[in-house]
C-alpha cells in the first residue's frame, strides 16, 4: 500500500478518479439530484395604481436573462445587473400610458420585483438563506449582507455624492431598496466602505446586491428539502 500512489488503496474510491494531487483533497461531486424534485422557482407581479402599472416576472433559477423596460435608463441598467450577477431571469415591463414621475415608476417596479420574489421563494425549503458580498467598481466598494428570512429590513449606508445620475434623482435609490425590502421581506444591509463616484458606487451596490441574493437563494442539497431553523 503506497500512499504516493493514487491507484493505492490507500486512497478512498473518489480520489483515485483525479489526476491532480491538490485535487486529492477534494470530496466527490455533491448529487444534485434532489434539487430537481423542487421544480421551477418562477415569480410573477403586477402593480397597478392610479400612477403606475408594472409587470414583473423573475425566475431564480435562470440564466441571467434581463428585459428590463421601466422608461428610466439608469434603473434598466442596474435592473440589468441585478440579473446578471444573481444569474436571474428579470423581465420588467412598466407601461407608459400612465403619467408617472421617476418616485412612482422606481417604487412600483420595487414592490413588483419584491412581490414575484416573494412568490418564486415560495416556502424557502432547501435555500442557503443568508449572503453576503462585497463588490468592487472602479474606486467604489460596496457591501451587502442580507437574509431571506421574513424579518423586513433596510439599513441603507450610502454616501451618494452627487444628486443626479443621468437625470436620476439619487435618493431613489434607497427608495427602490425599501420598497423591495417592503414587499419581499428581506432583511438588507448595505454598507459603502469606498466611493467617490455616485455611478459608480450604485453600480457596485446592484452588483453586491444581486451576488448576495444568489447566494442567499441557491438551493443546498445538504438541508434536505427543511427550512433552515432561523424560519421556524
Amino acid at each position: 500500500m503506497d500512499p504516493f500512489n493514487p491507484s493505492s488503496s490507500f486512497f478512498p474510491a473518489w480520489s483515485r478518479r483525479c489526476t491532480s494531487p491538490i485535487n486529492l483533497l477534494r470530496p466527490p461531486p455533491v448529487d444534485c439530484a434532489n434539487t430537481l424534485a423542487f421544480g421551477a422557482r418562477v415569480g410573477e407581479a403586477k402593480i397597478i395604481t392610479g400612477k403606475t402599472n408594472v409587470y414583473v416576472k423573475i425566475n431564480l433559477d435562470g440564466q441571467a436573462v434581463s428585459e428590463t423596460n421601466t422608461g428610466i435608463p439608469l434603473l434598466d441598467q442596474m435592473i440589468d445587473q441585478l440579473a446578471s450577477h444573481g444569474l436571474f431571469d428579470v423581465h420588467v415591463k412598466a407601461h407608459r400610458d400612465i403619467i408617472s414621475d421617476d418616485y412612482h415608476r422606481t417604487e412600483g417596479v420595487a414592490n413588483a420585483i419584491g412581490t414575484a420574489m416573494l412568490q418564486a421563494l415560495d416556502d424557502r425549503k432547501g435555500i442557503s438563506l443568508y449572503g453576503d458580498f462585497s463588490a468592487p467598481h472602479a474606486e467604489a466598494l460596496v457591501q451587502v449582507s442580507l437574509g431571506l428570512s421574513g424579518k423586513p429590513h433596510l439599513s441603507y449606508g450610502l454616501n451618494i455624492p452627487t444628486e443626479r445620475v443621468e437625470n436620476y434623482d439619487t435618493q431613489l435609490v434607497e427608495h427602490f431598496f425599501q420598497s423591495l425590502v417592503n414587499t419581499s421581506g428581506m432583511t438588507l444591509h448595505i454598507q459603502q466602505l469606498a466611493g467617490r463616484n455616485s455611478r459608480h458606487i450604485i453600480e457596485a451596490t446592484f452588483k453586491a446586491f444581486g451576488r448576495a441574493l444568489r447566494q442567499a437563494t441557491e438551493r443546498d442539497p445538504r438541508h434536505g428539502g427543511g427550512c433552515p431553523r432561523s424560519m421556524h
